[in-house]
């Protein structure tokens, strides 16, 4: 049966005080997002009860309703049309609320903001090179051969595909520039530049710096004679951008308060790339690395030495971290690992959360006895999980009946364990479910395999058994899941 979207949004717009109580509303993958002038207003039993809502809840300021993919941006259009609102984007939302966070809730919204709109272009890319890491595996289709050297036709093929995956890596700083500046408030063309300056072929290599830095060959710009400016780009690097965005931004504003509106064309963007670019390659980019630099290490060797310590609270402790929304930090250590060592301990045990709470959500299918909605509500969002969006079965399904979450973190935890005292790696980041394997490097997939068996099994079981023992006979029939 079609979902009528033009009511649903009406019976949500109702529940949350009216469009009078609503000042910005905006939507990510699954979930809108809402700021409202009044939060007392809510009747948030009524919201719950409104078709597709899998679950409502207040962050930082910012009320979000659970929808889901594909039904959230449907709902979305009906709802600002009632309301009476003009589309807005999640950052501009978050920082109607922002006067409510604190300081930590304000960093994670930044990082937040920054990388939300690039996230295709990081998953396709890592999708791809997992397809490329396949092509050029030696052994795993053909005795003793890759794909490629077994099928010399292939050649082409994995030429484009290396190209096509390389491509929002290599030139990461641009996307990362881009967001961030728009974030920061300046102009975003000017941030592209910033992020392709970082970057430009007359640099030396980022992934070659570490050789010439220890063959003492790096090349640098004399400056007047005065100092020298190492000519090193900043490929895969996030840290550096984020600087020179904010940078970036706070110049060109400085200057168009204080430059004549006659001759800001001419002088407000060249002073602004000018002033970055140069502060960019000599301070704030070395600078970063060396923090980049020290956060990715400091990760391996928390991991080397004590790899169940690490596992463990990262399984526990990823979903929680959802709920919050502080996961988002962990792009950007993700793509910070891949840029420094070559691949990432962190992705593979994220996917493996993302099973656990499918797993556990597709348990509760089987413990529903005659409540169609909650049948449908946990067989629909444990396939979304598989997929690698969670809130749905994490706020419609898990958290409500508290068991299946826990279930799933242990599950989670144990996977991770697994994977991680197996050096199971990503080579980047990819579908954060059951398609995950393909960014695995390739002499780790089966592994990684046996810990999705894990985050498949483990919480099922767990969340079945906790049913029969916790709950009394019709219970959960009763029990109202939002």
């Amino acid at each position: 049966m079609k979902a009528d979207y033009r009511q649903i949004a009406a019976d949500i717009l109702e529940a949350i005080g009216g469009k009078d109580n609503v000042d910005k509303a905006a939507h990510c993958v699954t979930r809108l997002r809402l700021s409202l002038k009044d939060q007392s207003l809510v009747n948030e039993a009524k919201v719950k009860e409104a078709d597709l809502v899998k679950g409502a809840f207040e962050n930082s300021g910012v009320y979000q309703v659970v929808i889901g993919a594909g039904d959230v941006e449907r709902v979305y259009a009906e709802f600002i049309k009632l309301a009476g609102l003009e589309a807005a984007t999640v950052a501009e939302v978050k920082s109607a609320g922002g006067k409510k966070m604190n300081p930590l809730q304000k960093l994670v919204k930044v990082f937040s903001d920054v990388f939300m709109p690039i996230i295709p272009a990081i998953i396709v890319a890592g999708l791809l090179m997992g397809i490329n890491n396949l092509l050029a595996s030696e052994g795993l289709f053909v005795e003793g051969a890759t794909l490629i050297e077994a099928y010399p036709n292939l050649q082409g093929l994995w030429d484009l595909i290396n190209m096509m995956a390389n491509t929002a890596f290599v030139f990461l700083p641009a996307l990362v520039g881009w967001s961030a500046t728009k974030r920061f408030g300046g102009s975003e063309v000017l941030g592209i530049v910033m992020g392709l300056l970082l970057v430009h072929p007359d640099l030396l290599n980022a992934w070659g710096y570490g050789q010439a830095a220890l063959e003492g060959d790096v090349p640098t710009f004399n400056i007047l004679g005065l100092f020298e400016i190492e000519k090193v780009g900043y490929q895969g690097q996030i840290l550096p951008i984020l600087a020179a965005a904010f940078i970036l931004s706070h110049i060109e504003m400085f200057l168009k308060k204080h430059v004549p509106n006659a001759i800001q064309l001419l002088v407000v963007p060249i002073t602004t790339i000018v002033v970055t670019g140069f502060l960019a390659l000599a301070i704030v980019g070395p600078v970063t690395r060396g923090i980049g630099n020290v956060i990715a290490t400091s990760l391996v060797n928390v991991f080397e030495v004590v790899p169940v310590v690490g596992a463990l609270l990262f399984g526990l402790f990823y979903a929680p971290l959802v709920v919050t929304g502080m996961h988002h930090l962990f792009i950007a250590i993700d793509l910070q690992l891949i840029a420094e060592t070559g691949g990432t301990f962190i992705w593979p045990m994220l996917a493996l959360s993302n099973i656990a709470q499918g797993s556990a959500a597709l348990a509760m299918f089987f413990v529903y006895k005659h409540n169609a909605k909650q049948k449908s509500m946990a067989s629909t969002s444990a396939i979304s999980a598989y997929f690698g969006i969670t809130e749905p079965a994490m706020f419609g399904v898990n958290l409500p009946n508290k068991f299946p979450f826990y279930s799933a973190m242990i599950g989670s935890a144990i996977a991770a364990i697994f994977i991680t005292l197996n050096d199971v790696q990503a080579i980047g980041i990819g579908v954060g479910g059951l398609p995950g394997f393909l960014s695995i490097f390739t002499d780790k997939i089966l592994l990684f395999i046996v810990g999705m068996i894990i985050a498949i099994v483990v919480p099922f079981v767990l969340t079945f058994v906790l049913s029969k023992r916790y709950m009394k006979k019709g219970e959960i029939e009763e029990n109202k899941v939002a």
